[in-house]
């Protein structure tokens, strides 16, 4: 059986996760257990916290026909453009409401791969968007913490009343 996304306020969504002292089946079995959730969203992302795992464990898969996640474990981001992107933003611990975020186009990230190599790879747009969406889960933030507090407020405050 899948596990649950935890909703908002939940304490891991506002918790820094853990390191990832090493890859072991363990992990790449959570790793797993976070696709398939993705894959149910359907999103482009998702970190462990999101299913309250407190771990430093993300995956991305913005590939349009899907099928080329990149697993990252103890994801920090290098370096990060100057150029500005603008995209429309949500979270499955947060359903129905959305909201634009503005981040760096383009970031190089360090993390562990799924063979436990330190790897440093570009991510650009939409890919970009989604790792740094996934670092903050990782940092105890949440998407709409890059809002004003006007914009914020009514986002929880809307995601409140469709919950009922």
């Amino acid at each position: 059986m899948a596990r649950p996304f935890v909703m908002y306020p939940h304490k891991v969504l506002r918790s820094i996760a853990a390191p990832v002292a090493e890859i072991t089946d363990e992990t790449r079995a959570i790793w797993d257990e976070m696709i398939d959730a993705m894959e149910t969203m359907p999103g482009y992302g998702l970190a462990a916290p999101q299913l309250g795992i407190g771990l430093r464990l993300a995956v991305v898969d913005c590939s349009k026909d899907r099928g080329q996640v990149v697993r990252l474990a103890n994801p920090e981001i290098l370096h990060a453009s100057v150029e500005p992107r603008d995209h429309e933003e949500a979270s499955p611990n947060l359903p129905g409401v959305s909201g634009a975020v503005t981040r760096p186009r383009a970031v190089t990230v360090r993390f562990l791969n799924a063979d436990g190599v330190s790897e440093d790879k570009d991510f650009v747009g939409l890919w970009a968007t989604s790792v740094q969406h996934q670092i903050d889960h990782l940092n105890g933030k949440m998407y709409f913490d890059r809002m004003s507090r006007m914009k914020r407020n009514m986002l929880i405050k809307k995601a409140a009343k469709i919950r009922g």
